[in-house]
């Protein structure tokens, strides 16, 4: 392989600070949260991460000549969408929202390090990191959703049809 651009190797170095408190904290919430969906997507999370880490330390290595993938997300159908909701303590519920959390800023956090990456094989693996994470994140919505831990408001029929005809005016 031949040497990385520096904004590369940047990124990626300060990416691995960050996985190292993230998976550890991961890890913590695993051990002590009781719901096992929750769990399942905790674990799952924790597995995409390490083979983030696999990835980013291979396209650090200067001796690695092999190529470099982001391996697919571990089928992990013990997820299941339609479980019944149950009740849950509530650190279940805080950890559930902060790894949700979690998701979402390493999903953006890589997908805007791709734009600023230079090498395209390491932009294109940081582009299906995102994607991944993102994926993540919809799990835990779902959960969110499912154990009714938050609220998002609709808009009226009424502003949605005044904003639609405006635009059609601007636009037309």
């Amino acid at each position: 392989m031949s040497t990385l651009p520096s904004i590369d190797l940047g990124l990626m170095a300060e990416h691995l600070a960050a996985h190292e408190g993230v998976i550890n904290k991961l890890q913590y919430y695993y051990h002590i949260s009781s719901t096992p969906r929750l769990k399942s997507i905790l674990s799952l999370q924790t597995e995409v991460m390490l083979n983030h880490v696999k990835v980013m330390m291979a396209f650090i290595n200067p001796h690695n000549n092999e190529s470099i993938n982001v391996s697919p997300i571990p089928d992990y159908s013990d997820i299941s969408l339609n479980m019944e909701v149950q009740e849950a303590p509530y650190h279940d519920k805080w950890i559930t929202l902060e790894a949700h959390n979690t998701a979402k800023c390493m999903a953006n956090e890589n997908f805007t390090s791709s734009l600023m990456m230079k090498n395209q094989n390491v932009k294109k693996a940081h582009e299906d990191m995102a994607l991944q994470q993102a994926h993540i994140q919809d799990l835990y919505n779902e959960l969110i959703s499912n154990m009714n831990w938050s609220y998002v408001p609709r808009s009226s029929l009424n502003a949605q049809t005044q904003t639609y005809q405006f635009y059609q005016q601007v636009y037309s």
